[in-house]
Formats: structure tokens, C-alpha cells, sequence
């Protein structure tokens, strides 16, 4: 069901239900009003009948017998019964009343306790009147025929209002949704317009304050991403194929060279070095390619490992590649109630892999020593700095410096790599739940910062 008609249909029910709850409260209320104003009406009938016929003295002067019982109705089908304090029958306003309801409730008739019920289709009311010294019990019943056509009318005036209602409630609540269902509809068909070719678009906000400029600003953070992600995306697949094409041709013009000029031997083999040495970095772009898409995978297996034991991993194969250069390590301050200190919850050799990333950048882009420093920031963060006094990165390209497969102009004239080190290491660093932080001046080197959380002891 659409939201709208949702809208509608709840727009009806609620606003009904309080109509009718409104009706019943005003229907019940009218029909005790009109039920107490007629007892209040058989309360004066009992005490003008007894005013009459035992304060004057009608009972025993006789004149009961000629009285005409007529005199006493005010009201339809009007009945009036006289019992003595001794609860004998003494007066009917008519011989063919039915004594039984009256007899029924004779002995709950108390001074100052009036008791009201229904007998007969008649509503009833029974009451004591002293008299010289006696409690004589008086009973009036009618039925209240001008009441109960005012009730009547009340009914139908309230069945004919509630369903007139019912169709200016159902309008209401139609144009109820149309109104606040429209911000909406103009926010989907401002999405609509946005497809991949044109991402830079963005939905209008409106006053960035109601929950459907929330929904709006929301879309647009969305598309900011999905711009970034596109770019990004765009960059990595004109990156990869100019890295991939470019030792492809030269292999491949290598060895058609070879095969149409070569003469001899020992020309071949030049060659075949040539076309072997672009084949080897072809396969290391492409080891490069696999590592970046396996740090995306949330599904390595963890466990708690010494991140002093990965850097020593990594700072041994650091010198194996770069013999004789300087790496200085020293150590932080530790935390006095570490049972065993550098543990962290991860993947020993991602972490190894993160790490010497880092240092092959340091040692790629300076001539001097490098300097890594292992420690904690707190009691509940491990920290790795590795610092150079390199060449340094401008900084436009420090913005860029996540991304696959790009490389720093400094980077581009010094030094020969891919451009994957650092966005392989941030992917591991974040999949360990740390961050990396880089910070670099042109000319004074690059200072490289991983921040770990600790794991817990056990």
C-alpha cells in the first residue's frame, strides 16, 4: 500500500475514532441528563401526591373515594401507588397497575434513600413521605415520551453528522497527504534525474531543517560519496591500464624486435632480459592488485599477535631489501599495568605486510636514516611512527595519497612503485579497526603514524 494511502486511511480512522468517542460522550451524557431530569420529575410527583392526599387529610376524611385520580396525571401513562408505613396498599392512580414491581422494592425504600428502576417499560421511583409521625412510601412511574423523542432525534442527528463527516474527514485527509506527502515527491523526482552520467547533481534541501531536508541532505551525502567512490573508481581503471599496457608493449615490442633483428645469441638473451624484467614488474603490479583486494575482505582470521613481533617481520625483510640503510627502533613509554605489552587482536601477517609498506616508502624516498618508534598513545592504543627526512609530498597530492594506483609527482621522479603501498596499508589499518595518519612537507621528509586499539587481557 502506498504511503499516501496509508496516510489516508490513518488520517480517517483517528480522526473518526475521536469523532464517534466525541458522539458517544455526548449521546451517553444527553441520556443520563434526560434520566435524572425525569426523576427529578417523579421526585415532585411523589411529593405532590403526598402533599395531597396525606398532608390535607384526603386519606382519612374519606375523600379519596371521590377523588378523581385523573387530577394527578402530568405525565404518559402515569401511575402513582400509596402504601401505609405498615406497607399496605392505601392508593392507585389506576386498578390495573402492576403491584409487583413496587412490592419488589418496597423494603429498600429508606428515608432520604430514593429508589429509582424500570418496570413495566415504565421508569419508576419510590420514596418515603413522613407523616404524623409514619413513613409513608410513595411510588410514581411514567414514561418520558418527550425525552425519549429528544434522544431519538439526538441519535439521528448524530448517525447523520458522523457520516457526513466521514466524507469531509476521507477529503481532509487526502488533501492531508497530498500536502505533506509533496516535499516527497519532489525529493524522488529529483533523484529520478540523477543517474551515473551525471552524479554532480544534488537534491534541493529545502529549509535543512524538517525531516524531508534530513531525507534530502541525506541523499546528497550519498551522491557526494558515490561521486568520490565513481572518481575514484575512474582513476584506479585509467591508473591499472596505463600500468598494465605499459610493460605489456614493452615486452611485447622487446621480443618482436628481437624476433625480426636479433642475429645471434647473445643479442637474444638481451632481449629475452629486457622482456623477462617488464614481464617481473607486470607480476608485481598484479601481486600489488591482489593484496589491495584481499585487505578488503572482512573475513581474515584473527587472533591475539605481538605487533612488536610484526614490525621485527617487517623491519627484516625492510633490510634485506634496502642493505645498509639505517633504520633506527626505539620504544615508547609502557603502560605499568601490562602483563605483556604490544598485543593486539588481528592478522599477524597483514599487519607484517601494513608495516612494511610503510618502511619501503621511507626507504624508497630518503637517502638518510629512518627512524620507527613503537609505543602507546593510552592505555588502550598501540602506536607505530615512522618517520623520514625524505623528499617529501606536495600537498594536493597528500589528499590524494588513499587512492590506487596514484603517485606523487615528487614520487614519479625518484623513485619507481605503483602507487598501491599506503591505500594497501590503510585498508588493513582500518580492517584492524585503527587509523593511519600521514603528514609530510616538501624537502623535510614524511612522518607515517598507525594507531591500534590494544587488545583486551585475558
Amino acid at each position: 500500500m502506498l504511503i499516501r494511502n496509508k496516510l489516508i486511511l490513518r488520517f480517517t480512522l483517528l480522526v473518526l475514532a475521536i469523532q464517534l468517542s466525541l458522539s458517544l460522550f455526548v449521546y451517553f451524557f444527553h441520556a443520563a441528563t434526560r434520566e435524572q431530569k425525569f426523576v427529578n420529575r417523579l421526585r415532585g410527583k411523589c411529593e405532590l401526591t403526598g402533599r395531597i392526599l396525606l398532608q390535607r387529610g384526603n386519606l382519612r376524611a374519606g375523600i379519596l373515594r371521590t377523588f378523581r385520580r385523573r387530577d394527578l396525571l402530568t405525565m404518559p401513562q402515569e401511575q402513582i401507588s400509596v402504601y401505609s408505613p405498615h406497607g399496605r396498599l392505601i392508593y392507585e392512580s389506576d386498578d390495573r397497575i402492576d403491584q409487583r414491581g413496587n412490592e419488589a422494592h418496597l423494603a429498600e425504600v429508606r428515608p432520604e434513600r430514593p429508589v429509582s428502576f424500570r418496570f413495566g417499560g415504565r421508569e419508576a421511583l419510590g420514596m418515603t413521605y413522613a407523616f404524623e409521625g409514619g413513613d409513608y412510601r410513595i411510588f410514581a412511574a411514567g414514561y418520558d415520551d418527550v425525552g425519549f423523542q429528544q434522544l431519538d432525534k439526538l441519535r439521528l442527528i448524530l448517525l447523520v453528522g458522523n457520516l457526513g463527516a466521514l466524507a469531509l474527514i476521507v477529503v481532509a485527509g487526502w488533501y492531508f497527504a497530498e500536502e505533506s506527502l509533496k516535499p516527497m515527491a519532489r525529493v524522488v523526482r529529483e533523484v529520478r534525474r540523477i543517474t551515473a552520467s551525471n552524479l554532480s547533481r544534488r537534491v534541493n534541501e529545502g529549509n535543512q531543517k524538517d525531516e524531508v531536508a534530513q531525507l534530502a541532505m541525506t541523499f546528497n551525502r550519498m551522491l557526494a560519496g558515490l561521486e568520490q567512490a565513481f572518481e575514484a573508481q575512474k582513476s584506479f581503471v585509467a591508473h591499472a591500464s596505463h600500468e598494465l599496457r605499459t610493460p605489456l608493449t614493452n615486452a611485447l615490442g622487446t621480443l618482436e624486435t628481437s624476433v625480426l633483428y636479433d642475429e645471434n645469441l647473445a643479442e637474444a638473451k638481451r632481449s629475452m632480459q629486457s622482456a623477462q624484467q617488464e614481464i617481473r614488474r607486470l607480476i608485481g603490479l598484479t601481486n600489488s592488485l591482489l593484496a589491495l583486494a584481499r585487505a578488503d575482505e572482512a573475513t581474515v582470521s584473527r587472533q591475539q599477535v605481538r605487533l612488536d613481533e610484526c614490525l621485527t617481520q617487517a623491519l627484516a625483510n625492510c633490510a634485506a631489501k634496502y642493505p645498509g640503510r639505517q633504520v633506527r627502533l626505539s620504544f615508547g613509554e609502557l603502560p605499568e599495568e601490562l602483563d605483556e605489552p604490544f598485543v593486539v587482536e588481528g592478522n599477524a601477517p597483514l599487519l607484517s605486510t601494513a608495516l612494511l609498506n610503510l618502511l619501503d616508502n621511507a626507504c624508497k624516498y630518503s637517502d638518510g636514516p629512518v627512524l620507527v618508534e613503537l609505543g602507546y598513545r593510552g592505555p588502550g592504543t598501540l602506536q607505530i611512527v615512522v618517520q623520514d627526512a625524505g623528499i617529501g609530498i606536495e600537498p594536493a597530492a597528500l589528499e590524494r595519497i588513499y587512492e590506487p594506483l596514484f603517485r606523487a609527482e615528487t614520487g614519479r621522479q625518484t623513485a619507481t612503485g605503483y602507487g598501491l603501498g599506503l591505500p594497501i596499508t590503510q585498508k588493513i589499518i582500518r580492517l584492524h579497526g585503527g587509523e593511519l595518519l600521514v603528514e609530510s612537507k616538501v624537502g623535510e621528509g614524511t612522518t607515517a603514524s598507525v594507531r591500534l586499539p590494544a587488545a583486551p587481557v585475558l
